[in-house]
């Protein structure tokens, strides 16, 4: 099971978040995997220590590939969630009020943006207990 966090906007116009996870099925050598889902782009990125960033939208729907450092992600209702490596986060907040991120252990944040092909189908199943 990969953990995935749905960060999306409300017909409030405010981030909200989910936890859960992609959805995996039988793959080769008995591993699990994914369908494919077609993209546009991946760019890597680096954030040092201590970086923060304050109240924006996701600039397109993209997964965010966490390599390293921990964060602590706030929306504008006060609800806020930890993404650790790992941990995919599945940005859909395009418009609204956003969401602002800071890290929190000593360790750069460095990353993977994959950015999704309009209608992409992302296999996300969310978790019976939200955060």
């Amino acid at each position: 099971m990969i953990r995935c966090i749905r960060l999306w906007t409300g017909d409030d116009q405010n981030s909200h978040f989910q936890e859960g996870w992609i959805d995996l099925g039988s793959g080769v050598r008995g591993d699990l995997m994914s369908g494919t889902m077609p993209v546009t782009s991946v760019s890597f990125q680096e954030t040092v220590p201590g970086g923060t960033f304050a109240w924006h939208t996701a600039p397109a729907r993209q997964f965010v590939i966490t390599l390293s450092g921990t964060l602590d992600f706030q929306t504008r209702s006060s609800q806020h969630f930890i993404l650790k490596p790992g941990t995919v986060l599945l940005a859909e907040d395009t418009a609204g009020g956003g969401h602002s991120w800071k890290l929190v252990d000593s360790q750069p944040w460095r990353r993977v943006y994959v950015v999704l092909a309009h209608g992409a189908h992302v296999p996300f199943k969310a978790s019976e207990v939200n955060s």
